[in-house]
């Protein structure tokens, strides 16, 4: 692994995340100094710098947990200075106290190191009177309530573009493997290009995680943002979302079955082209679905706005010894349809 990996990121972070922060960290420590004379307002600045986070969600609860923390490391700081005096060795103490008091409590990691820090600061810092540490919980305070409101009033990111993206993406790819998977039914393939049909149908999986990460971002986004215009839109992709994962099994499941049962007799069973025909319906609707919710990339060729899928294939019994495959990718193929047409 390459040393630059554990201190760089694949990309920059927004600008604008830096203003913010800047922004709430200079007003923290300007208004905590005017409010609470005395020592610089460190405890504050921190407290601003830590809570301005991507979403406002993500600050309140960050604010909530470096509250508590800071009380909490304060309240064992102060307690330590009073009962042992202003020694050394106290702050390790402080420390060790502070971490087994969060372990005691089940508090989170950053709970728990923010307890510890928020101890070694004070007594490092000075905490010579109950005052001091007053005055400390004051300032964190401040700084919190300063970062959530720079967070939420200096344009809220809202995070519908990466989910529209990767749900437009998963919506085209599981078109593709439809397609795919009909083209290769009617014919004979080579063991190597089996080997590519199933390596391209897994692909489908960590596209599926990667929009529901993208999903979940936009709705924790919108909680508690002042702008919640686009709560419908993000809501469609979450209904989006729940009717294609379901697809994303069947497809991979259906191309398990291919790749486990072919041979080369399979070509000549009739009901297996009718079969790749309504596969191909199925990939039209699926790129139908992802444009008619407005997540689609812009499309190669224009997709026609009707359904394409027909009622539920009716066949008899295979002729031949192909009934496992055939009856495997009938049941999935019925459970696309009910997914994809909305009754």
């Amino acid at each position: 692994m390459r040393v630059t990996s554990a201190v760089r990121s694949a990309k920059r972070g927004p600008l604008l995340q830096v203003v913010k922060s800047a922004a709430a960290t200079i007003g923290a420590w300007m208004i905590a100094g005017w409010l609470i004379p005395g020592p610089l307002p460190v405890f504050a600045a921190i407290a601003a710098l830590l809570v301005v986070l991507p979403s406002v969600n993500q600050s309140f609860t960050k604010a909530i947990e470096r509250s508590i923390g800071v009380i909490v490391g304060v309240v064992i700081a102060t307690g330590l200075s009073l009962l042992l005096g202003a020694q050394s060795w106290v702050v390790l103490l402080a420390i060790v106290v502070a971490m087994v008091t969060a372990w005691a409590f089940k508090a989170t990691p950053g709970m728990g190191n923010q307890v510890a820090i928020s101890a070694m600061l004070v007594l490092a810092l000075g905490a010579d009177s109950p005052q001091y540490a007053v005055d400390r919980i004051l300032e964190t305070l401040i700084g919190v309530v300063i970062g959530i409101i720079v967070n939420a009033l200096i344009v809220p990111p809202v995070h519908t573009g990466p989910a529209r993206r990767d749900l437009g993406l998963l919506g085209v790819e599981i078109a593709a493997s439809l397609d795919r998977l009909a083209a290769a039914l009617p014919v004979e393939r080579s063991p190597q290009q089996l080997q590519e049909i199933m390596l391209e149908a897994r692909l489908l999986r960590p596209m599926q995680v990667a929009a529901e990460a993208s999903v979940t971002a936009a709705e924790e986004s919108l909680t508690l943002n002042p702008r919640r215009s686009t709560r419908g839109e993000v809501t469609e992709m979450r209904a989006l979302l729940r009717r294609l994962s379901p697809i994303v099994t069947q497809v991979i499941g259906m191309t398990r079955a291919y790749f486990d049962h072919y041979d080369e007799t399979l070509p000549d069973e009739p009901t297996v082209h009718a079969i790749a025909e309504q596969l191909h319906r199925a990939a039209h609707d699926a790129r139908l679905a992802v444009q008619v919710a407005d997540v689609a990339p812009e499309p190669e060729t224009l997709t026609s706005a009707i359904p394409a899928l027909t009622a539920p294939l009716r066949i008899t019994p295979p002729a031949s010894g192909h009934w496992i495959l055939i009856g495997s990718l009938m049941e999935d193929l019925r459970r696309i349809r009910e997914e994809l047409i909305e009754e």
